[in-house]
């Protein structure tokens, strides 16, 4: 199945054009769902007919859906609660009721992210449109499915299980209860869900796509964005320009804004394949509206970037991993070892990754930002090295 997630600046009409891109790529027969993050249904304002958490048919060949995150964060916790009903009773702690529950910070997302991978998944659909949320909300949600593993190996390391046997020679030891196999288990468990998340936001049948209005605060946007998707591994396949003024609106007021809107198409179009998608004077609402919006088709390319090692011992001494970071400011990198991974910051956006295999007998030598790229030097080390000593 393609996949094409959708984000851009809040107020941008990211929404509009996701159900304007599905609609396209029903018209043409292919099985379509699009996927709303929004808590408002503004997805079926768009659509001329309200979404909810069950799938629900809008035209042929398209449904569209709003996970509740509420009922699934209830059922997430209801069903831990019973799982680990024998350490409860021993803490005297009560156990949870379903209707008590609220969702807690970062339920939402989760309960939206396992819809994206239970959709993604489905054989019901040829292609999934996602309407992300606004573009830092959008780039925190696709850094989560990483995030949460590496906490997850780091507090219950896989390894560990192999001492399953003497958890209760060691809890009798110790003097406290060990952690019960039902807990790595649970880790397990959501470990394979979020590697699931992670292989549909990597598959290169998934590709980004950018909504913003051109203009001084869209060129803002879009550049932050850039930095940040790279810094994820991706890049975004399309850039829309919404609500493009039209050139022979060019006089009296309007002459500002169309001269702003033009500069800005003009610098965006160097980096990206842009489509201007023209203001029809009214906010798109229903059928024949999105219908008039001229989105891009459905098979573009993905959007994952490779971040290739170089190996430049013959000729340097050194191995050079490079990663495409555009629109990144020299001032504003910070690279820090941590054992096997790498801390990379890059404005306002950190990520830690795990270093590849060939780089992790090496040590940082340099790194340098040349063209949007930057490119850390690493030389082995002899110690864990042969032959280079």
């Amino acid at each position: 199945m393609r996949t094409i997630l959708i984000t851009g600046p809040g107020g941008s009409g990211r929404t509009t054009v996701a159900a304007a891109t599905a609609r396209a790529a029903a018209r043409e027969g292919t099985r379509t769902l699009v996927l709303s993050a929004d808590r408002a249904d503004t997805l079926g304002a768009a659509l001329g007919a309200a979404t909810g958490p069950e799938p629900a048919r809008i035209a042929p060949g398209l449904t569209a859906c709003r996970p509740d995150a509420a009922a699934g964060f209830r059922e997430d916790l209801t069903a831990f609660s019973e799982r680990a009903a024998g350490v409860l009773d021993l803490l005297g702690a009560s156990r949870l009721d379903a209707e008590e529950v609220t969702p807690l910070p970062g339920a939402e997302e989760l309960s939206f992210l396992r819809a994206l991978r239970d959709a993604a998944l489905s054989e019901r659909f040829d292609l999934l449109v996602v309407d992300l949320p606004p573009v830092a909300d959008a780039l925190a949600l696709l850094s989560l499915p990483e995030e949460l593993r590496r906490y997850l190996r780091r507090l219950l390391p896989p390894e560990r299980r192999a001492a399953r046997a003497l958890r209760p020679v060691l809890g009798k030891l110790a003097g406290v209860p060990m952690p019960a196999e039902w807990l790595y288990e649970t880790a397990a468990r959501w470990d394979v869900e979020l590697a699931a998340v992670e292989a549909v936001l990597a598959d290169r049948d998934t590709t980004v796509r950018l909504v913003a209005e051109p203009g001084p605060a869209g060129a803002d946007a879009v550049r932050d964005a850039g930095l940040g998707l790279a810094l994820r591994g991706l890049r975004p396949d399309a850039l829309l320009a919404n609500r493009v003024l039209p050139e022979r609106t060019a006089e009296g007021w309007l002459a500002g804004p169309v001269a702003q809107q033009r500069k800005t198409l003009e610098e965006w179009r160097q980096t990206y394949d842009v489509t201007a998608v023209h203001h029809l004077g009214r906010d798109p609402r229903g059928a024949e509206d999105l219908d008039a919006l001229p989105v891009p088709g459905v098979n573009g390319a993905g959007s994952t970037v490779e971040w290739p090692v170089l190996d430049r011992r013959a000729d340097d001494g050194v191995l050079v991993w490079r990663i495409p970071l555009p629109g990144a400011v020299r001032d504003d990198l910070d690279l820090v070892r941590r054992g096997d991974e790498l801390v990379v910051a890059a404005g306002p956006f950190r990520r830690v990754v795990a270093l590849p295999s060939v780089l992790r007998r090496c040590t940082v030598s340099g790194a340098a930002l040349r063209e949007g790229e930057l490119r850390i030097r690493f030389a082995p080390d002899p110690g864990l090295w042969p032959g280079t000593r």
